[in-house]
């Protein structure tokens, strides 16, 4: 093929700039099969968690140690045939490693903020060595150290994805090593996925995952590396619901593919290739889109975009404001490469200071990890209601915590949940701030009511 740079291959074929997404149209990202719908009663309508607005950060490229994209600078390079300029920064001076000092410096202050998203980690990144093996230039222990720190840091907060293997070049399954092509046609970003089926990317997508498991990391989803699928999107989908399940079991698997960081385009989780809603095994897939681009320093350690594209210092404008105002999930969209910066921790310095510009104009945002979100956005569509008088019949293929719904009461009666046989009244609350789940308040004629769904049937009286 006639080589292109990095931008006008992107251009001509419609494959994202980013590690994890691709700036896609409505109408392509909708044409996902939905699947099945359940019936739902008029005059109820669930809301986001605890009335609340859902946030959280994606973070692209990490993994354990190694400093992915100064390996993945020259791959790339080479597969462009030098053509680009985008691959030709001065990679040779970055670090081979982020330190697992800023691992834990990061993952500290985010506890203590209480900041929740999804955290890569690579299995096999740039072909530099599998996690699960053996990583040149690090010593045994040194690996086993750095994925215990984030097995018992990152994983409470943020869940574990891989970015399929390398990130890079494709692997060959049968041998467990890079294909000899090193042109775009076998590099995981590119064109490797375009006419494969479900089932074949789907294998792909259990190695990487296997790996993840090899080293005890839990795994609910999977992230894109670039262009990966952009023209297999419902083979991707499916891929992932049948990767995801078989390997980890996971009820509500979701991957992170799209994002969308300006103009009006919904940005809410889409449930997909939903099945067997009234059988023992109900299957869906969630996407989770991105609200925001990578203004952190992104991939390349490029000049960040900075904290005023999030959230502007009199705090009236931003992307984060705009997606949040809408009462939609805001999850920021950033790469470790930029957040470390080579040490100079740019990009975790603007995030700082965007987590306290939103504490400083927001009381109304719950941080949640992508897994969260995606078993709440599960439950909140596929959960049968119907409503009878004053009660409400609830049949859920999936559980989820903190399940908000808010219907019409005229009969000022006190709300009250039964469900497994139990039957329990809901304490009554003033502020809608004060939501939690087992709580309740009046709005006009409307009760707001708060608790944990379980799965299955259960009941609530209004």
């Amino acid at each position: 093929m006639k080589p292109h740079n990095r931008r006008q291959f992107i251009q001509h074929t419609g494959l994202g700039l980013t590690a994890a997404s691709l700036f896609q149209s409505p109408q392509k990202l909708l044409a996902q099969s939905a699947g099945e719908r359940p019936v739902r009663a008029e005059g109820v309508t669930v809301l986001n968690p605890c009335n609340r607005v859902p946030v959280g950060l994606i973070i692209d490229d990490s993994t354990c140690l190694v400093n992915l994209n100064r390996f993945a600078m020259p791959q790339f390079d080479t597969a462009f045939v030098g053509a680009s300029k985008t691959y030709h920064r001065n990679w040779r001076e970055w670090p081979n490693e982020i330190p697992d000092s800023f691992v834990r410096k990061f993952g500290e202050w985010c506890a203590s903020r209480g900041v929740k998203g999804k955290y890569s980690i690579v299995p096999y990144p740039a072909c530099v060595g599998r996690l699960d093996r053996i990583i040149p230039g690090w010593t045994q222990k040194e690996l086993k150290e750095s994925i215990d720190l984030v097995r018992t840091l990152m994983t409470p907060n943020w869940d574990i994805h891989p970015e399929m293997c390398t990130h890079t070049r494709v692997i060959d399954l049968k041998t467990g090593h890079p294909y000899e092509d090193h042109s775009l046609k076998f590099m995981e970003n590119f064109e490797w996925t375009t006419g494969r089926s479900p089932d074949e990317i789907g294998e792909y997508m259990a190695y990487a995952l296997r790996i993840l498991k090899n080293i005890g990391l839990p795994c609910e989803g999977v992230t894109t590396p670039g262009g990966f699928a952009s023209r297999a999107l419902p083979q991707l989908s499916l891929a992932t619901l049948q990767s995801v399940r078989d390997v980890f079991g996971a009820e509500v698997p979701h991957y992170f593919r799209h994002m969308f960081d300006k103009g009006e385009e919904s940005v809410v989780p889409r449930v997909e290739n939903v099945s067997g809603l009234n059988g023992s095994d109900p299957r869906c897939v969630v996407s989770i889109v991105g609200c925001t681009g990578d203004w952190t320093g992104g991939w390349d350690n490029v000049e960040p975009g900075g904290v005023d594209k999030y959230i502007t210092e009199d705090l009236q404008n931003g992307r984060m404001v705009d997606i949040i105002q809408r009462g939609e999930p805001a999850i920021m969209v950033s790469h470790w490469t930029g957040m470390h910066f080579n040490g100079q921790e740019l990009g975790f310095k603007i995030f700082q200071e965007v987590v306290n510009r939103l504490e400083a104009k927001f009381k109304n945002l719950l941080w949640m990890k992508l897994s969260e979100i995606s078993r709440y956005w599960a439950a909140k569509e596929l959960t049968h209601i119907e409503k009878t008088g004053g009660t409400i019949s609830l049949n859920a293929p999936f559980a989820t915590t903190r399940f908000t719904l808010r219907a019409n009461s005229t009969n000022g009666a006190v709300p009250k949940l039964t469900g497994n046989g139990d039957s329990a009244p809901l304490r009554e609350i003033s502020n809608t701030l004060e939501l939690k789940p087992g709580t309740w308040l009046r709005d006009a004629k409307d009760v707001i009511v708060c608790f944990d769904l379980p799965k299955g049937r259960s009941q609530l009286s209004v």
